[in-house]
This record gives structure tokens, sequence and C-alpha cells, in this order.
């Protein structure tokens, strides 16, 4: 099964720098892994959002990133999975990092990204996260009780938003999916 088969028009366009494989996941509706080989930067980034645009508007939501074969991504290439990110949840979707390399990973740390990505380890785990947000997509995260990365305190929000620790005044953030990261 070719990448047009699975998106319309996907391999329209080409770029040696980066390569692209579809595999669609059968068992769980508008899921889609890329298969990633190469590097994303500045020059790149375009025809990558592009290309995921493409399968986003036939309707995958459900991304599986594979970084196996990815040896290089610039802030620029992390700006593509944010924008990606921003464009499947509101329609119900995610994306998951898989097997990212350590010194990718360390560019997501560095601008940190981390924190924002579902980031697993094998193929199996990705879909699994796919399996069970599904079902738990009805439950809500709030009010949603943490402790400060700070001072530890321990703080509950009722919403998404900003809002200040109570103990050490650090402003914090916390998003839809109940992440806490400095605001």
């Amino acid at each position: 099964m070719t990448n047009n088969d699975i998106v319309n028009g996907f391999d329209d366009e080409k770029d040696e720098s980066l390569k692209i494989k579809l595999q669609k996941v059968n068992e769980v509706e508008g899921c889609l892994v890329l298969y990633l080989v190469g590097y994303i930067d500045t020059y790149n980034s375009n025809y990558f959002q592009k290309r995921v645009a493409k399968a986003i508007e036939a309707g995958f939501i459900r991304l599986i990133f594979s970084c196996n074969g990815l040896n290089y991504v610039s802030s620029t290439g992390i700006g593509s999975f944010t924008a990606f990110l921003k464009s499947v949840k509101p329609r119900g979707g995610d994306l998951v990092l898989l097997e990212i390399q350590p010194k990718v990973y360390e560019v997501f740390q560095l601008l940190g990204f981390s924190q924002f990505f579902n980031i697993k380890d094998n193929l199996d785990d990705s879909i699994n996260f796919f399996r069970s947000g599904s079902a738990s997509e009805n439950v809500s995260l709030f009010p949603k009780v943490f402790s400060c990365p700070i001072c530890s305190k321990k703080l509950k929000a009722l919403k998404p938003g900003r809002f200040r620790c109570s103990e050490c005044k650090t402003i914090l953030a916390i998003d839809n999916a109940g992440q806490v990261f400095l605001g």
C-alpha cells in the first residue's frame, strides 16, 4: 500500500532530506504512523507541515511519529510538531513521538517542549495510548491535584490556565491534558 492509497496526494511532493512513509493503524480510528527518515530544519519544515496537514485533513487526528530514523530536528521542526498538536487537539486527537534519538530529544528538552508531547518507546505503547485515550476522553481531569514543581506544595486546579503557587508564588500553567509547566 502506498502513501497515496492512505492519504490522497500525499506523495505529490517529495523532499530528499526527509522521507515519510505512512502506515494506517486499523484498530484505532483516525490513527496513522508516520515513519520519518532524515532531518527537519528551516528549509524542509514547510514541506513537512504540508504533508502532515494533508493527513490531518484526511481525518487522521491520532498521529504517531516514528522518529527512529530522524537524526536532527531544528527549533523550526519542533515548531511544526507543536502546530500539529494544536491542529489535532481540538478535534479530539493527539500525537505521540516514538523512538526519539537522544540528540533529537535533547533539543525538545532544551526548548522546554518535552513535557508537551507524549513520548513512547515502542509502537504497541503508542497504539495503546490512543486506545486508552479514546475511552477516557469523557472523564474530566479537573479539578486536578498536583505538586508545585518548585516548592512541592499540593495545589488544586479547577480548570486549565495560568495561576500562581500559593506558597512560592511561581507562575504555573496547566493545559487541557492536565500537564503542569512553568507559566
